[in-house]
């Protein structure tokens, strides 16, 4: 039987998105059926890409040449499902690579737990996305999209406490707080599938988030370090752009993450502008 590790490289470098997600729910559930037999899967050690495999499409482009589609129409209804389906799917390699990349950090099997059940559920939300895409007459890699989703792993891929900082606690943080406006441009469309779809994302991304508040405080305490100060040198480091309100303070501290770890840098980015 592979590791759980080499388990993570497979999805890594399988390319397209419906045959990636298959596998790493394969996977996952095989994990999970391992640790319910109390005989858990080798955690083991491999080498992931430096980016993952990826489908011939969509074409990625810079986030400045991304067309921009009123979310009013149809198209632009079609463009936002894409977008989330794209970011779906980068959530997909993120969280696999979590699992991969950072072996020689000794962790709990908890932690381990915790990212292949959001592999899972990424997986989920990425077909979830196909499906109301196909149910429109389209489907992922029909639009354009973002080529700079990956820049944050590339980034941290030696810190795992950045990556804990950078991607669940900025990245998926801020998918807490526009997911309930998206829900409402497909509510006045009166599209039940996509709102489904998006609900059942919005509820699950706050386990996201809270696993990444939740393993980043983990290890501030284990090498007695003060979360806050850490997350904020963290995101000065490596997050490439602003925080900006308004945020679903709400959700936000249902997952862990507290006003005081992302106003103050706010607040910092509006005295240098």
């Amino acid at each position: 039987m592979p590791s759980l590790a080499e388990m993570a490289v497979e999805v890594l470098t399988t390319a397209d998105g419906r045959a990636k997600t298959a596998l790493g729910r394969e996977h996952a559930r095989a994990w999970f059926a391992a640790r319910a037999a109390d005989a858990p899967l080798a955690v083991g050690h491999a080498t992931p890409p430096l980016r993952p495999a990826r489908p011939d499409k969509p074409d990625l482009l810079d986030p400045r040449d991304v067309p921009r589609r009123r979310p009013g129409t149809e198209a632009g209804r079609i463009a936002l499902l894409h977008a989330v389906a794209h970011i779906e799917l980068n959530a997909v390699d993120l969280h696999w690579d979590i699992i991969a990349r950072f072996t020689d950090t000794p962790m709990p099997l908890g932690f381990y737990d915790d990212w292949v059940k959001a592999a899972d559920e990424e997986a989920k939300h990425f077909n979830l996305m196909c499906d109301c895409l196909e149910a429109m007459g389209s489907h992922y890699g029909a639009l354009p999209a973002h080529a700079g989703m990956w820049r944050a792993a590339e980034d941290t891929v030696g810190d795992l406490l950045g990556r804990l900082a950078v991607v669940p606690m900025v990245l998926e943080a801020r998918g807490l707080d526009v997911t309930p406006g998206m829900i409402e441009v497909f509510r006045k469309a009166g599209d039940t599938r996509a709102i489904t779809a998006l609900e059942k994302i919005y509820a699950e991304e706050v386990g996201h988030v809270a696993y990444g508040s939740k393993w980043f405080n983990w290890l501030c305490g284990r090498d007695g370090l003060d979360p806050k100060e850490v997350f904020h040198d963290l995101v000065r480091q490596y997050f490439h752009g602003a925080l900006k309100p308004p945020f679903n303070e709400e959700k936000r501290a249902e997952a862990g993450l507290p006003p005081d770890f992302y106003w103050p840098l706010v607040a910092e980015a509006g005295a240098t502008e």
